[in-house]
């Protein structure tokens, strides 16, 4: 792991991602090429007609981006997201795992896939990330 040396200073960093890890999402995995967050679904993410509202898979998508494209001595922000949600979830937790498309000098393109524990694919993200000097 180049920019952390380990998970647990990772998630130490990412704690302050507070939206995210305040409504139950964690960081499992980091290395070079790809992270993995995941959530335990529950009430406070679900819509009124019982469904895993929108906002949380995409914000699990955007941890996993996050993660996988910032460093403490180069910020990556986003500079286009997009989302498309595939299927409703059937599972009790969601695993988004995040790989680069493109990781260029000034410009990232992340591709995340959001699947729930049964194996259903639930959304796929893109993100396009400006690194900060």
């Amino acid at each position: 792991m180049s920019r952390f040396n380990t998970i647990d200073e990772a998630r130490a960093y990412f704690s302050c991602d507070r939206f995210a890890t305040e409504n139950g999402m964690t960081l499992d995995e980091l290395d070079e090429i790809h992270a993995v967050t995941s959530l335990t679904v529950d009430a406070r993410h679900k819509n009124a007609y019982g469904g895993v509202m929108g906002g949380a898979i995409f914000t699990l998508a955007d941890f996993a981006f996050a993660a996988l494209s910032n460093d403490r001595e180069r910020i990556t922000v986003a500079q286009q997201v997009s989302i498309n949600y595939l299927s409703p979830v059937k599972g009790d937790r969601l695993i988004a795992t995040a790989r680069y498309k493109k990781d260029g000098r000034n410009s990232c393109v992340v591709n995340v896939d959001v699947a729930d524990d049964t194996g259903r694919e639930i959304a796929q993200f893109v993100g396009t990330g400006f690194k900060l000097k």
